[in-house]
């Protein structure tokens, strides 16, 4: 088993403000990631979780503030010392046609070799390594196209596990998913934190699996962070009609203890919460 990470990037925001074209989705957001632990962004469509996580990826630029990667710059930081502490999987990747498994595993090692791009026996160790965590080992040689849909993103989780990083951002990894396989990724996930300690970052849909799966939920409305902290605490009323426009039975989860919801009825928001 490989040892958890001994030193954990920190990340974070100040000021943030993030806009497509002239339309701010976030603004002048403060946000602290809590290391070694695993933090889901919720919050209603459109409310800006995934736009969030492409800024803390270095996939968007701020127009406003920052996000600070061990306390510098994100964006100001080498393309590839960032890619060696964090790594991102976005909604809905795509693949050249006829790409393999492993073969896409290895575009994880990028940061990590050469100019010329020559393979070490570490390099080899970390793909066995990525492949094996995700169970995917024996379908290296298959093309991603020949694969199920939930075969197909632990195949994208092995590559981002290949680039080693201490901090995995996850947007969305459940999308399209049936329910089975949603929940073989969740596990895969909780267990390279529990095991390697990484610092994983998600938006997640289904509150359920938020609350089941998380340390720590960052709830996100009209462009700004609604509250953090404790799933086991977070869920109120009060949020789910703020944030989310839902009424809701908030019961004990007769396996974890954390709250179960059961939404019954449509809300409306208070005043200036953007409904």
């Amino acid at each position: 088993m490989t040892p958890k990470s001994t030193s954990t990037p920190s990340l974070s925001t100040q000021g943030l403000t993030l806009q497509y074209g002239t339309r701010t989705v976030i603004d002048d957001l403060n946000l602290s990631v809590a290391g070694g632990r695993i933090t889901s962004l919720i919050g209603a469509n459109g409310c800006g979780k995934s736009t969030l996580l492409r800024a803390l990826s270095r996939l968007l630029a701020p127009q406003g503030g920052q996000v600070l990667l061990d306390g510098g710059d994100l964006h100001r930081l080498p393309a590839r010392e960032v890619a060696r502490k964090l790594s991102i999987l976005p909604q809905g990747p795509v693949a050249p046609e006829g790409l393999t498994v492993e073969q896409l595993a290895w575009f994880g090692r990028h940061p990590h070799q050469g100019l010329l791009g020559a393979r070490t026996d570490h390099d080899r160790e970390r793909v066995a390594w990525a492949l094996s965590q995700t169970g995917m080992t024996a379908f290296a040689g298959r093309p991603l196209d020949a694969l199920s849909g939930g075969q197909r993103q632990r195949a994208w989780i092995a590559m981002s596990l290949a680039q080693d990083t201490p901090v995995l951002l996850l947007d969305e990894p459940t999308t399209y998913l049936d329910l089975s396989h949603q929940l073989e990724v969740l596990h895969i996930v909780q267990r390279l934190n529990r095991e390697q300690g990484k610092t994983i970052v998600m938006v997640l849909h289904d509150l359920n699996q938020a609350v089941r799966y998380s340390d720590e939920l960052v709830a996100v409305e009209g462009g700004r962070v609604y509250a953090q902290g404790d799933p086991a605490t977070l869920m109120t009323p009060d949020l789910l009609r703020d944030v989310f426009g839902l009424k809701a039975h908030i019961l004990p989860d007769p396996d974890t203890g954390r709250p179960h919801l059961i939404p019954y009825a449509l809300a409306r928001k208070k005043e200036g919460s953007g409904l």
